[in-house]
């Protein structure tokens, strides 16, 4: 556990880095972001590129997509130490932790498989195929299914989550995002970059049951739901947006600036607090009030800062970073400070 640290002035070093080797723009009126670092983990695998990342609460495990080691890292947050790293897994983007099933799933994109590990033992159990560049992932507690979004295939390959065996596969007519399982209304839904949409469907029949347009967003991705007001807030990767859509009415609510190319969306539920990390290292975080979505703050984070977790039960957030101040990569945890 390192001593804490206030982000702004963590964040002042690493800015100047970044302005000297990849030059964005930031956000529209920036503001310092609600952070205070409270520790950093060193990782294992090497200065190349993290991916998606999925927490175990109840465990204290946090798994990591360490895509370009092509391996999935183990964290003990309580303890503060790396468990294990599983490799064989190239190029391997998204991760999802089933902890009532003690697996762990996780797109090895290298081979167009889901891959399904043991949550105990790291050992690998099956492998699956998929369409073509699998990345994130969501579960379907109901039907005990897993989904892979092949981004390239434009298609979800559905897959049962204890034998592997494909159950179908869902074609959205265009390159997709993120997918998410929304349990008030039991559907799937899939941000489609190449209609600008949100395709909303049932996984009882794999049917495309509604599309919801997303006005002012240019190639929707990431997204994460706020399950209790069924809003839906989306990160449309070529116009540095991000988008609020109301399920029930259909329509977009709120149009935000964040960093260049946004990729990974956590929504912290009881907090009401929304973080966006993007791919050009800028982290965005936002209040949901009143049905309306409030930029906080705004700050280049670090070079390769586009995921994170949240741990829900500490409102403790946690980014993988490729390459901390000792040359390897770390995971930095910060705690909100407002």
């Amino acid at each position: 556990m390192q001593p804490k640290r206030v982000l702004p002035m963590l964040v002042g070093i690493v800015t100047v880095v970044a302005a000297c080797s990849s030059p964005t723009t930031p956000p529209a009126g920036t503001a310092e972001l609600p952070l205070r670092q409270v520790g950093e983990i060193a990782l294992t695998g090497g200065s190349v590129r993290f991916d998606y990342t999925s927490l175990d609460g109840g465990a204290g495990l946090l798994f990591i997509a360490h895509m370009g080691a092509g391996e999935v890292v183990e964290v003990d947050i309580r303890s503060h130490t790396v468990v294990r790293t599983i490799g064989n897994l190239p190029d391997v983007h998204g991760v999802l932790v089933v902890p009532d099933r003690h697996r762990v799933y996780a797109t090895a994109t290298g081979r167009n498989q889901l891959v399904a590990l043991d949550e105990d033992t790291g050992a690998a159990l099956w492998s699956s195929p998929t369409d073509a560049y699998p990345d994130g992932l969501a579960y379907d507690p109901v039907r005990g299914a897993v989904w892979t979004t092949n981004e390239r295939a434009g298609t979800e390959t559905v897959i049962d989550a204890d034998t592997g065996n494909v159950r179908g596969t869902v074609s959205l007519g265009g390159e997709v995002g993120n997918v998410v399982y929304d349990p008030a209304i039991d559907r799937m839904v899939v941000a489609v970059q190449g209609r600008g949409d949100l395709a909303v469907i049932d996984p009882a029949t794999l049917a495309v049951t509604d599309r919801i347009p997303t006005p002012g967003c240019d190639s929707p991705h990431g997204q994460a739901l706020d399950t209790a007001n069924q809003v839906m807030f989306v990160g449309c990767e070529a116009n540095a947006t991000l988008v609020t859509v109301d399920l029930n009415r259909r329509t977009v609510t709120d149009h935000n600036t964040v960093g260049e190319t946004p990729d990974v969306l956590v929504y912290d539920s009881d907090a009401h607090r929304l973080y966006v990390a993007a791919e050009s290292s800028w982290v965005s975080v936002f209040d949901q009030r009143d049905g309306r979505t409030t930029a906080v703050g705004a700050e280049h984070l670090a070079d390769g800062a586009h995921t994170l977790a949240l741990d829900p039960a500490t409102h403790h957030s946690y980014f993988p970073i490729p390459k901390g101040s000792g040359g390897g990569p770390v995971l930095w945890e910060f705690e909100p400070t407002t």
